[in-house]
């Protein structure tokens, strides 16, 4: 059974956004035709009483003066005749509103008009229009339930809609996010529509194709340099060795194995980034291996293998892992200062060193070709970290670079189950 956590819709998504949206406007629309119509029937409501009203003192008036008699339930000066309406113009008919409710009468539109001379009774006729209010209540209440039915309608399919338009954003940010993960292959494809999300598609896609061309360009420059180097290389080598014996002959040597250092590291990172390489793994002692690849550094290392995990074995390509922990230990050496230290624990190697520590600048983007980062931190061409990186990649390990609370870099290799 799924967790709930998982079943409850992420609200804040485009899906549930636009959603929301629609359900506002429909909302601000239903509300706003419902207050016009409202207004319009009850004006339309009222003037027609008024007409009535206006019709009925004259039909009245003109039978009471021809008959003395009242007819259409007009009165005489009646007691509930509003202030208004009480002393109207001599001939003159008038109107006046009633707010006034009795049980079931009311609101009334009164009208009246003199019998004769200023003090003649007034003739005085009242239009009940408590029937029409009602059916402009039962109007207002039949608006708001057709208004809920329509939005319980629309609301699911702005939501599916907004789903549909989501789900092929969505498509289009997990292409971004692999090739933004080193996935130079991932591609969109085509999409449903011609509208702006199918453009970014498109553009994404055209995106990742010049990208991968120019790191294939890129790649394969870096291989063709370093494969024609190795011969010049050699031959230096060996007329190295014919030189006389010296200081010259010594710095000369140490400079073309310098180089020739830098080619194979050149040659090993162009064949990890075209994904040549293949791990060929065996299940080997973590901390012999670790052990092992420290010592042929050369280098002055304290490493510590806790007794519970000298026989902890891992199935993992030895000859990569020591050249991961290899180019950690001279890195530490070479960048950052004594003690140096490797601890094995687990399926975990730790390399720390107690200089000045990685740069911010390192740590935010990860190693970079031919950058070593800070001044203080040495020389050298940046290439170690480089390869230990996509070694590590290679093994399905993971390499994460900190920074000790108390100074110096750590360098942490956690190797998969």
């Amino acid at each position: 059974m799924r967790p709930f956590h998982r079943l409850r819709p992420d609200l804040s998504s485009l899906r549930w956004k636009i959603a929301a949206l629609a359900a506002a406007t429909a909302c601000l629309v239903v509300a706003a035709v419902g207050v016009l119509v409202h207004m319009w029937t009850a004006r339309d409501i009222r003037y027609r009483a008024e007409e009535q009203a206006f019709n009925a003192v004259y039909s009245a008036m003109d039978v009471y003066r021809r008959t003395g008699t009242l007819v259409d339930n007009a009165d005489l000066d009646p007691a509930e005749l509003p202030a208004a309406l009480r002393h109207p113009a001599d001939g003159d008919r008038h109107t006046a509103y009633d707010g006034r409710v009795d049980g079931n009468l009311g609101p009334s539109i009164w009208a009246a008009q003199r019998t004769g001379g200023p003090d003649s009774p007034v003739l005085a006729v009242q239009i009940n229009m408590s029937s029409e209010l009602y059916d402009l209540r039962r109007l207002d209440v039949t608006m708001a339930v057709a208004s809920l039915v329509a939005l319980a309608a629309a609301v699911p399919l702005t939501v599916y809609g907004a789903g549909l338009l989501a789900r092929r954003l969505r498509q289009v940010a997990e292409t971004v996010g692999r090739i933004s993960a080193g996935d130079l292959d991932a591609r969109t494809g085509p999409t449903k529509g011609r509208d702006e999300v199918a453009d970014i598609a498109t553009t994404v896609d055209r995106m990742a194709d010049s990208l991968g061309h120019l790191l294939h360009t890129e790649r394969r420059f870096t291989a063709d340099v370093a494969h024609e180097l190795r011969t010049p290389i050699g031959g230096l080598l060996a007329a190295a060795d014919l030189l006389p014996a010296g200081e010259t002959e010594d710095l000369l040597r140490a400079r073309v194995r310098d180089l020739r250092g830098l080619v194979e590291d050149l040659l090993e990172i162009s064949r990890l980034d075209a994904g040549a390489e293949q791990p060929v793994r065996a299940r080997v002692p973590l901390g012999a291996v670790v052990t092992e690849a420290v010592a042929r550094t050369g280098l002055d290392t304290g490493i510590t293998v806790a007794e519970a995990e000298a026989a902890q074995t891992v199935e993992t390509d030895p000859r990569r892992l020591e050249r991961i922990v290899s180019n950690l230990v001279v890195n530490a050496h070479r960048h950052g200062g004594a003690p140096v230290k490797v601890t094995v624990e687990g399926r975990t190697v730790v390399v720390r060193d107690h200089g000045t520590g990685f740069p911010k600048e390192l740590l935010l983007h990860g190693p970079r070709r031919f950058q070593t980062g800070a001044k203080e931190r040495g020389t050298g061409h940046g290439l170690g970290l480089t390869i230990a990186l996509g070694q590590a990649r290679l093994l399905g390990a993971e390499l994460r670079l900190d920074n000790a609370p108390d100074g110096g870099a750590v360098a942490t290799l956690h190797l998969p189950a």
